[in-house]
């Protein structure tokens, strides 16, 4: 059932709403558009897609746990594994801390990121 926007004023000066005794003129109700739950079950086509996903997800899965298989049987322990990664959580927050300094000078000076490189021994790699 439709909604009447309650204590909103017709284009024709009249009241709507509940409680105001007049007629409420098709054009001017909102409409709740709620989907029906047969509507929100996924169709063939994305159900394919998901079951395709699925399977990816675990081959990469797979992929991991053989990875990490590797590094454990050529010496390394997880602990060890766990602070490398850590390393290199910390070292691309300083890294994009940096690039974006770099970036706020470069604005101010009116060069390019590029330019400042050389004035600070930085290789364009880095």
């Amino acid at each position: 059932m439709p909604f009447a926007l309650a204590g909103s004023r017709l284009a024709a000066g009249g009241a709507a709403g509940p409680r105001s005794g007049h007629r409420v003129p098709a054009v001017c109700l909102c409409v709740l558009q709620i989907p029906s739950p047969k509507s929100l079950q996924p169709n063939g086509a994305s159900e394919e897609a998901l079951r395709c996903e699925i399977k990816e997800l675990k081959q990469k899965d797979l992929a991991l746990d053989q990875e990490i298989a590797q590094l454990l049987s050529e010496g390394y322990s997880l602990e060890e594994l766990d602070k490398h990664i850590s390393l290199l959580h910390e070292y691309n927050e300083i890294k994009d801390a940096g690039q974006m300094l770099l970036g706020k000078l470069a604005v101010i000076r009116g060069v390019t990121t590029k330019q400042l490189y050389p004035e600070y021994d930085l290789e364009l790699s880095d």
